[in-house]
């Protein structure tokens, strides 16, 4: 039995709520279960100075916590003067999902960057991001194709994320944290609303895990994935 009493290919409640933010190009406020992420995305209207004069644009992230988004106060990472790996690894996660969804070309010499700040976290706050991240990506570019700025829809397809893993010896998907905490296996899966693998991250947290569980889980990521889509489809 899960914790929060799931059935093992169980979502949590999933809502995507969009326009919360009154000056971004796109924005939005996911919640997935009690995890909930603040996403926006600003456009810039010119490219990196890697791709200038290329034709070609670019998509990038940026992901942070508040203090109080967990049990604890965590210290803010400005104070310290840098960000932690985590938070480094994880923003470029986001950025390389989301860019796996873009064809940079029909988006031009622009950049648009995504931010997603978690405001409460209950496990799985990078696959929350992707997936809302597309979210404000999403409309964003729509303001960009309704203005005449681009001439074809740079977005290839949707981009969403789910965390599956073992919890007490069982496949299940879309861990919360009382699960995430004492997983044997821990991974999470970002994928396009084609089916279509961007990437996988999996560990063996505290137990190896087989070929055949390995399966198990990207069937519950593939139906947990579509789930997403789905919401992301309402939201927009």
């Amino acid at each position: 039995m899960r914790p929060s009493g799931r059935n093992l290919s169980e979502m949590r409640p999933i809502s995507i709520e969009t326009g919360v933010m009154r000056h971004a190009e796109g924005s939005c406020l996911i919640k997935v279960g009690g995890t909930h992420v603040l996403c926006s995305a600003s456009i810039e209207e010119k490219a990196p100075p890697f791709l200038r004069g290329t034709g070609q644009g670019w998509v990038t992230a940026e992901y942070g916590m508040l203090p109080r988004a967990t049990n604890t106060r965590n210290r803010r990472e400005a104070a310290s003067g840098k960000q932690g790996g985590r938070t480094v690894e994880i923003q470029r996660l986001i950025g390389r999902a989301l860019r796996a969804g873009v064809d940079k070309r029909a988006l031009g010499e622009r950049q648009i960057v995504v931010d997603c700040d978690v405001i409460q976290a209950d496990g799985g706050t990078r696959c929350a991001s992707i997936t809302g991240g597309w979210v404000a990506l999403r409309l964003a570019v729509n303001k960009l194709i309704a203005a005449g700025l681009v001439t074809s829809d740079p977005l290839i397809d949707h981009v969403a994320a789910v965390s599956c893993g073992i919890y007490a010896g069982q496949p299940v998907v879309d861990l919360d944290y009382a699960e995430d905490s004492e997983a044997g296996t821990d991974g999470n899966f970002v994928m396009t609303g084609n089916g279509q693998l961007i990437e996988v991250q999996m560990s063996a947290e505290g137990a190896t895990f087989s070929r055949d569980q390995m399966a198990q889980l990207l069937d519950l990521a593939e139906a947990g994935v579509a789930q997403l889509v789905a919401a992301q489809k309402a939201a927009i």
